[in-house]
């Protein structure tokens, strides 16, 4: 019994939405709206030439400039006009609070949209509550779409702040009763001390990055510690596993080599795996921007 793996790169593609909208892209950068905000950011994957004149650039309420390395997450950002320190951006009835961060992110990441709605349809299926592992979760949103729709969620990032700013998220989404655990943690060592403790999970979500550390100074290197945190993984899922989703920004690895990886930690599981980029659709000019990489195991 092999999980078997979608040979075929299978894109995801987010497409425009009351919160959000990638308005153009190209030059190296892109044109996008977060609720009542726009934003003009680097975007190294915005090869081409933008469709827009430069004067609906100029309309931007901030632009990141760059000033470190090549993916573009060291800069600062220049207000073109009134800007709020914080707004709220909905979808489905969850609120996400957004801020012009120093690392170029707005704390919401719009493409993981598509995995939200396909979480939400696991849940909505099954015949039981769903318990959802949710690793490296940052400000939350997968963490709440879960939540909106009946799963209990172990929320983990090894950043205070971050668990925090996902709490705000929460309360703005008026799901402070949803069975949330929060927990601030190196995802290695506490996925390692949940085997130990014999906790299973239905379903876990992760979205690693290139480097990080956890909050005792962890070291985190996705090349290096992602297939032994993965085989772990395997083994908190429970005896009847929902889904496993794994995201990765690091675009030097490929859809494939982490579909080969979840193959080979759930090999014994049965099931299906899927593999492509995460795309959002732009507004003007029928083009497709690729944010990241992915891989997904569902058992059918």
């Amino acid at each position: 019994m092999n999980a078997s793996i979608t040979p075929s790169i299978t894109p995801l593609v987010t497409r425009p939405w009351d919160g959000y909208a990638l308005l153009d892209s190209g030059h190296g950068r892109k044109l996008e709206k977060y609720g009542k905000v726009t934003v003009d950011r680097p975007e190294p994957q915005a090869l081409w030439s933008p469709t827009l004149p430069q004067s609906e650039w100029d309309k931007a309420h901030a632009r990141f400039t760059n000033t470190g390395d090549e993916d573009g997450d060291s800069g600062k950002w220049v207000l073109n006009k009134d800007c709020p320190e914080s707004w709220e951006v909905n979808w489905e009835g969850v609120k996400f609070i957004c801020r012009l961060m120093s690392f170029r992110h707005m704390g919401l990441f719009p493409e993981q949209l598509t995995h939200w709605n396909w979480v939400s349809n696991k849940i909505k299926s099954a015949d039981r509550q769903l318990n959802i592992l949710n690793l490296f979760a940052y400000t939350g949103a997968a963490t709440l779409a879960a939540a909106k729709d009946g799963a209990q969620v172990t929320h983990l990032d090894a950043s205070k702040k971050a668990i925090q700013w996902g709490k705000d998220n929460q309360a703005a989404s008026g799901l402070t009763e949803a069975p949330i655990r929060w927990i601030c943690d190196d995802a290695k060592a506490f996925v390692a001390r949940e085997i130990r403790r014999g906790r299973k999970y239905d379903g876990i979500i992760l979205d690693p990055p290139k480097f990080g550390r956890g909050p005792d100074g962890e070291r985190w290197q996705i090349e290096e510690d992602l297939p032994d945190l993965l085989a772990n993984c395997a083994a908190l899922l429970s005896d009847t596993p929902s889904f496993m989703i794994l995201t990765a920004y690091a675009m030097r690895l490929s859809s494939v080599s982490l579909a080969a990886t979840l193959s080979d930690v759930l090999k014994d599981k049965g099931g299906k795996i899927d593999s492509g980029e995460l795309l959002i659709e732009q507004v003007n000019g029928n083009r497709f921007l690729s944010t990241s990489l992915f891989a997904r195991w569902e058992l059918k």
